[in-house]
């Protein structure tokens, strides 16, 4: 707008800028001191920031990544190296007594049993929570590890041993179990009985579940007992309570009996160190359902 132009507004006498929109017009008022002040504050602190700590996003004098370093020498790989060292540090207090401790040791000395959990808790997360649950709730398939139900024994060494050799992993020492294929081998009215004396809970009352009874005796109970609660030294699990692997329903059973799943849990042993499985055996036993 020309010197000669100039429009000023009939109420406030304010210059415009000569933008209009639907007869509102824009007033050329300066910006308010406290803005102005602002602004030149964050100009004056950007361009402090920029020469004390990292700016550019290029190398480091020391073809590190993370920006040039500034005049405090400060970089995020630097923090990350410092922090690191102190975990290293702190780990390296506890580490040299945890490897010559026993389970039993470890136990009882508060700072290794809360050492061993806080390390195999990060190992679970990293290694067994995609299969048995960030908590080890576990779920169709997977053993919950929180409850007292145990295939193969609770005790720290029965766990470290699990986790160590793996279960039908393919390792010489994995604990080995299996169910046979018993839909070649009965009727289907012999399978359908046998399930209604496993949910019979082994007090059988309907004539199908005592017929069962029989059935169980004959083809079962050399493995999961006379009172079907399982066998630990094959791995056969308790029938009777109320915690099941692959569904607790007459289908579910009836499915298992005659064509069973038989899940592989790997040999860890190859991939983690030993300090690292005594620490998950540990922390799995703490869970809540580890036995004395």
């Amino acid at each position: 707008m020309s010197e000669h132009n100039v429009e000023k507004d009939d109420i406030s006498g304010v210059e415009t800028t000569g933008h209009d929109w639907d007869g509102i017009k824009e007033l050329n008022n300066p910006a308010p001191r406290w803005w102005l002040m602002v602004f030149y504050v964050c100009i004056a602190f950007a361009i402090g920031y920029w020469v004390i700590y990292p700016a550019w996003p290029t190398f480091s004098g020391d073809n590190e990544r993370g920006g040039t370093k500034g005049t405090m020498g400060w970089t995020e790989y630097k923090q990350l190296k410092d922090s690191q060292a102190e975990i290293l540090a702190r780990r390296a207090q506890y580490l040299g007594r945890f490897e010559k401790a026993s389970f039993s040791q470890i136990e009882n000395d508060e700072g290794l049993r809360d050492f061993a959990v806080a390390g195999g808790k990060a190992a679970f997360k990293d290694n067994c929570a995609t299969c048995h649950g960030t908590g080890g709730a576990g779920g169709n398939g997977y053993p919950n590890l929180n409850d007292d139900d145990w295939l193969w024994g609770g005790k720290i060494e029965d766990i470290y041993q699990t986790i160590r050799f793996g279960i039908r992993s393919g390792d010489d020492e994995a604990r080995l179990s299996e169910m046979p294929t018993f839909g070649g081998m009965l009727t289907p009215k012999q399978i359908s009985d046998v399930a209604d004396f496993v949910l019979s809970k082994d007090n059988p009352t309907t004539p199908t579940a005592i017929e069962g009874k029989q059935v169980f005796a004959d083809n079962c109970a050399s493995c999961h007992g006379e009172k079907a609660t399982g066998g630990r030294e094959v791995g056969a699990p308790d029938l009777v309570d109320a915690i099941w692997l692959y569904g607790g329903t007459k289908a579910d059973i009836m499915a298992q009996v005659t064509k069973p799943r038989h899940g592989v849990m790997p040999a860890w042993e190859h991939r983690l160190d030993r300090n690292t499985i005594r620490e998950l055996a540990v922390y799995v036993h703490s869970l809540g359902g580890g036995e004395e």
